[in-house]
């Protein structure tokens, strides 16, 4: 962020631009935090769908069994065990999400 408070405080020191060059000077300052921002939602988002399907797979499976007559506290536990499979598998996607951020972020500078 110092970088980007410097870049526009050079923005202001040409006393002969424009109001109007000047906040366009200091949008391309705010461009690669902007850029950044757009990276780590876009993954975040990415990842969140991903459990979100994963999770409503389990509902899905869950409520066809108990349509078919399973038991509720059989049907329960074997959602529990889904939900679970669910969170284990996108725990081991974290490494790969925070790369492919931290290679989105090394891009821009």
């Amino acid at each position: 962020q110092g970088a980007m408070f410097r870049c526009s405080a050079r923005c202001c020191e040409d006393g002969s631009a424009s109001m109007q060059e000047v906040q366009r000077c200091i949008e391309r300052c705010h461009q690669p935090l902007a850029q950044a921002q757009a990276i780590v939602t876009a993954e975040l988002e990415h990842f969140q769908d991903r459990l979100s399907r994963c999770s409503l797979q389990c509902r899905d499976q869950a409520k066809d069994a108990l349509d078919s007559g399973g038991s509720e506290p059989k049907v329960r536990g074997q959602l529990d065990a889904c939900l679970a499979s669910c969170g284990d598998q996108h725990l081991r996607l974290v490494p790969l999400m925070a790369r492919k951020m931290r290679d989105g972020l090394a891009a821009i500078q």
